[in-house]
């Protein structure tokens, strides 16, 4: 397949499981807002940087979904550059079955040393694949830290939010 078509098609299953993530936040009574860079106005807001920082002043938690709408760019790459747009403090990086940010791959590598902290420079310097290099640059270039969890530890989502010291967090210098 084209690589264009693909990246288009990963961008509608972002939309797909924003509006999933929308479905359950709702049914816990959290006010919520699903924002695309592909314009759907059936079932999403486009994505509009002022009208975003508006709901999170009231107090709603905003999903950013569809990537930027271009191919060629990751979802790590759009979530520092949205994190960046809202002047986010930090992205909360939740992983499938990984509980940080490890020298290696902890599954394949047995030697492989968990880190609790790092910085932005260290994730570039040892290649360490945490998120590409531009959204490690972009995260870096507006002091946006990154904490790397396990989405599957039940109660990690809320530890993460209230600002419990789980998994791995990276810093600037």
């Amino acid at each position: 397949m084209e690589r264009a078509q693909a990246d288009y098609i990963g961008m509608l299953g972002t939309i797909m499981n924003a509006l999933s993530l929308q479905d359950a936040l709702e049914s816990l009574d959290v006010p919520t807002r699903v924002q695309t860079s592909i314009e759907m106005r059936q079932i999403a807001e486009p994505y509009i940087r002022r009208k975003a920082i508006r709901h999170l002043e009231k107090g709603r938690v905003v999903i950013f979904a569809g990537g930027t709408g271009s191919p060629y760019f990751s979802t790590d790459t759009t979530a520092a550059l949205r994190a960046a747009e809202i002047n986010a403090e930090a992205i909360l990086m939740a992983k499938n079955g990984v509980d940080g940010v490890y020298s290696a791959d902890p599954n394949k590598d047995e030697t492989a040393v968990k880190f609790d902290r790092l910085t932005h420079m260290d994730i570039i310097q040892k290649q360490l694949n945490v998120m590409d290099s531009t959204a490690s640059t972009l995260s870096m270039d507006n002091n946006i830290s990154l904490v790397v969890f396990n989405l599957n530890t039940p109660g990690n989502i809320v530890k993460v939010v209230k600002g419990e010291n789980i998994g791995t967090t990276i810093e600037g210098e």
